[in-house]
């Protein structure tokens, strides 16, 4: 009962920060170096890939995000259990929800938790959400053209 309470728990805190698209859920991220452009859309200019401000090949801390460099860290009852996935961070990317028009954003993070795999965004203002993998089309490293 514990367990199902926990992933219960933690779908719940992803969803909640999954909100309805056009401009992402969360926030501007604290501490950002990185403030891409205000309100691109798909047919602008994509900008360079961030130096910093992202986590790749480990989970995320509290202390990451405080930071600004993630969007998330999985935690239940005080205890880490995010794992990195094999993904290039960061890297370009479409968020594509419920059928609206495709959202031009740069991937973070990405991790995997209780067999949910969650990746942090961020859109070109600098505002960030999470979301599910089958919300994404990853792009790789180069622009889209």
């Amino acid at each position: 009962m514990t367990l199902r309470l926990t992933s219960l728990a933690l779908i719940a805190a992803m969803v909640a920060g999954l909100g309805p698209v056009p401009g992402l859920a969360q926030g501007p991220t604290p501490g950002s170096s990185q403030s891409p452009g205000a309100g691109q859309s798909v047919g602008q200019s994509w900008p360079p890939l961030p130096t910093t401000g992202f986590i790749s090949g480990r989970a995320a801390t509290d202390k990451d995000v405080a930071d600004g460099n993630a969007v998330f860290a999985l935690r239940a009852y005080g205890v880490a259990f995010g794992k990195p996935l094999d993904v290039v961070i960061p890297q370009y990317a479409y968020l594509t929800k419920n059928g609206q028009q495709k959202l031009p954003v740069i991937v973070v993070q990405a991790e995997e938790g209780k067999g949910i795999k969650i990746f942090g965004i961020r859109d070109f203002d600098g505002t960030t959400a999470t979301a599910k993998q089958s919300e994404l089309q990853l792009l790789g490293t180069h622009p889209p053209d």
